[in-house]
């Protein structure tokens, strides 16, 4: 049972904000949810359960977190505005499942402040760091089992993309070689005050036990993945030339993956991808 008046109203948020005159910032991409289905639906997305811990990113007013809390979660969440901490103190007060923490989620200490085995993230992201807070995670390996997130959903798209679709880029590749992502449903601006000027999407990303193709290295992977992505028109064989593959190198390279070098990027799998950065990989431990 609810402890206090549900955030995720416009009236409540608005007399919130009026009360400690609070205007939102452009600058931290401050949008907040008066949607309580699509607050929920978050919620739902990220199957918590009684005692769970979760991490949640930019809190806000504790529109998310109050719904995270009352799901049973063992809420740690990070907020960076200053101004924001007073208010979330009253409005998750009586709480005693909730922490919160001042500070830059890019640059805090994670494990510290969240020593679990496992946890999720679950978070109304700012659309202008989306990609690096996501990244983050998976790139250090944090361990994280689930992640759902509110993002553009133009990102959202480019993260769940297929190979073949203007989509298709490196944040696609990196994204399926860590996780399974999954758009689960689309949020519109009318969900939020002030109104975005575009669309929102809850995405899911179950993270990866075991990666989806076998790598020599990880660090050559990516190294291609970003060489193929670099200028989206050139030619793969380009892009790896510009990479610092010599013509005698890229040739037994392409051959030895079985891939046309007059192919894209934005056409390749994640197999093809690892297929090129493992022949690669050969030819720099045979020199």
């Amino acid at each position: 049972m609810a402890i206090k008046p549900c955030i995720a109203q416009k009236e409540v948020t608005l007399h919130i904000l009026k009360t400690f005159g609070i205007h939102m910032s452009k600058k931290l991409g401050q949008n907040f949810l008066i949607d309580n289905n699509v607050v929920a639906g978050i919620v739902s997305a990220a199957n918590v359960c009684e005692g769970e811990p979760v991490l949640e990113i930019g809190p806000g007013i504790g529109t998310l977190t109050q719904a995270l809390a009352e799901a049973g979660a063992e809420v740690t969440a990070v907020e960076l505005d200053r101004r924001l901490l007073e208010i979330l103190g009253r409005t998750l007060e009586g709480y005693n499942n909730v922490r919160v923490i001042h500070g830059d989620i890019l640059k805090i200490d994670i494990s510290r402040e969240i020593n679990k085995e496992k946890y999720k993230v679950v978070a109304n992201l700012p659309y202008y760091i989306t990609t690096p807070i996501i990244m983050k995670f998976l790139e250090e390996r944090q361990p994280v089992e689930l992640l759902v997130t509110m993002v553009q959903k133009e990102v959202a798209q480019r993260m769940v993309a297929k190979p073949g679709g203007k989509d298709y880029g490196s944040l696609s590749v990196a994204v399926q070689y860590y996780t399974e992502p999954e758009i689960m449903f689309i949020v519109p601006p009318q969900a939020f005050i002030p109104k975005p000027a575009v669309e929102s999407a809850v995405i899911r990303c179950t993270v990866r036990t075991v990666p989806p193709v076998e790598l020599v290295s990880e660090k050559m992977f990516f190294r291609v993945v970003k060489a193929a992505f670099a200028q989206r028109r050139k030619t793969l064989a380009n892009g790896l030339k510009s990479a610092g593959l010599s013509k005698e190198e890229l040739e037994q390279v392409l051959t030895q993956a079985q891939i046309d070098g007059g192919r894209r990027g934005e056409q390749l799998s994640l197999a093809e991808f690892a297929a090129i950065a493992n022949a690669w990989s050969k030819i720099v431990s045979d020199s």
